[in-house]
């Protein structure tokens, strides 16, 4: 590997004698440019890659105050804020001390100094330098890849919400599980969490394991010994030690068997796991990410998922909105999805036409924002104008809207009386129940102003059920 190059040091003081001094005790392991002045060190910041500022605090012509020294370092703070600035200083007088940090110095000493400490104080701040710019190009390189720019778009108050709450636990090393409807963003979600946690360097491996076959979706995740079945040719390592000291992304978290929600149950709880076929331990700094668009509750009940393993994925929930509950987000997507795909397609940008934003708002959108991009990216292909009409839309999106309009007449069927009790005789067992369920939640809603999160509580039923139970008995609210 070859070597990094010598970082630069830049050295701003009056008196020859000391500039050497320092020139002496850096030379061998940094690049040293010299300034006596606050004119000629300017010029050098100006010019040069400099990557640490030791600058005396008082200098010609003002030797009897410190402003030619915080000129300097003001100046460097406004040319490159990350740009460590260290204060030489004969003063002893604490206050002034106190007016370069509050001005932003890195550091300071005071003459006369010893040189060892010098070279700690310039070693430290030549390694934060590299680090803070290391870390500002990652996320410059985040912000300008095509998965930062396809990354959570909108600003609707529910969204929002799960934004603020992501920001927070991406932090942490907790493990999140991110649930909501087919076509949501989960995957998205789980990206943009890892791209803004301290772990953002590191792999993000995502693994759908509907997609897999049932039989090897544990050689995919734990990896497998040579000769550990049929085929296994060589030792193969699975996606959670790829992931080591990164992210986990399982999608799908509902389609694991039995047998491996054992195992996963011990990579949560020790992260510690053996390959298939092998008897060694392998350790693992991970984070986890699971997503899942099925009721895992439901799924416990019925004994299909369980419980202990719920609780271990369940640290923090993460619910993602379906689109018909963000339709001020609807427009802003699909200008967004509009402009990346004429960008995929090699065409100029169109623009929606107000029309085509109407129906798109009033549709109800079961496939969500996987559904609204095709929508949108045929509409791109096949447009001959700059403008975007409703005539590009499929006959789908352009029928549901006399269907939403008119949704409050279909639901006019026979309720149950719940004051009284009464059964209409016309009613059979099952509809009764559908109904009741759906006025009991209508209810809720209507005395928790819509809210949700509010309505569940009252029920004692979780958030994800409810959003199950209003989909399913298409209750308005």
């Amino acid at each position: 590997m070859p070597e990094q190059p010598k970082q630069t040091v830049l050295v701003v003081d009056d008196h020859e004698s000391i500039r050497k001094q320092l020139y002496w005790a850096l030379e061998e392991n940094y690049r040293v440019l010299q300034a006596s002045s606050r004119a000629e060190a300017l010029a050098l910041v100006e010019k040069e890659p400099i990557d640490v500022v030791l600058s005396d605090l008082r200098m010609p012509p003002a030797e009897h105050d410190i402003s030619e020294g915080l000129g300097i370092l003001e100046f460097v703070r406004k040319f490159n804020p990350l740009l460590p600035v260290i204060v030489i200083t004969g003063d002893e007088d604490r206050e002034t001390a106190l007016q370069v940090v509050h001005r932003g110095a890195y550091d300071l000493f005071y003459k006369p100094f010893k040189v060892d400490e010098v070279e700690i104080i310039v070693r430290r701040a030549a390694q934060h330098f590299r680090l803070e710019n290391d870390n500002l190009k990652l996320r410059n390189e985040l912000r300008s890849s095509a998965g930062w720019q396809e990354g959570i778009v909108g600003s609707s108050p529910s969204l929002r919400r799960v934004i603020d709450q992501a920001r927070a636990v991406a932090e942490t090393s907790a493990t999140v599980l991110i649930t909501g409807e087919s076509g949501t963003g989960k995957e998205m979600m789980a990206r943009f969490i890892h791209n803004i946690s301290p772990r953002a360097r590191a792999p993000f491996i995502a693994c759908n394991i509907a997609a897999l076959p049932e039989t090897l979706v544990e050689s995919e995740l734990f990896g497998h010994e040579k000769g550990a079945f049929t085929g296994a040719a060589i030792r193969r390592q699975g996606r959670f030690e790829l992931a080591d000291t990164g992210t986990m992304f399982l999608d799908e978290i509902g389609e694991m068997t039995p047998a491996i929600q054992v195992k996963m149950l011990r990579v949560l709880q020790e992260r510690e796991f053996e390959r298939l076929g092998g008897q060694q331990k392998i350790k693992v700094d991970i984070r986890v990410i699971a997503a899942t668009n099925r009721n895992l509750e439901q799924m416990i009940e019925a004994g299909q998922f369980r419980e202990d393993l719920y609780y271990r994925l369940n640290i923090i929930n993460l619910e993602l909105p379906p689109l018909r509950e963000r339709p001020d987000d609807i427009p802003i997507l699909a200008n967004h999805f509009a402009t990346k795909a004429a960008n995929k397609h090699g065409k100029q940008p169109p623009t929606p036409s107000q029309n085509f934003l109407d129906h798109l708002v009033s549709y109800r959108w079961p496939g969500n924002i996987r559904e609204l991009e095709n929508v949108i990216e045929r509409a791109v292909v096949i447009s001959q104008s700059p403008v975007l009409d409703e005539t590009l839309l499929p006959g789908k999106v352009m029928a549901q809207e006399n269907t939403v309009q008119n949704s409050p007449k279909q639901t006019a069927v026979p309720q149950l009386d719940l004051v009284n009790g009464l059964l209409p005789p016309d009613l059979s067992f099952e509809t009764a129940i559908q109904n009741f369920k759906r006025q009991l939640v209508a209810q809720a809603l209507r005395e928790c102003n819509a809210s949700r999160s509010e309505a569940a509580h009252r029920l004692k039923i979780s958030r994800q059920y409810l959003h199950r139970l209003i989909n399913e008995l298409k209750v308005e609210g």
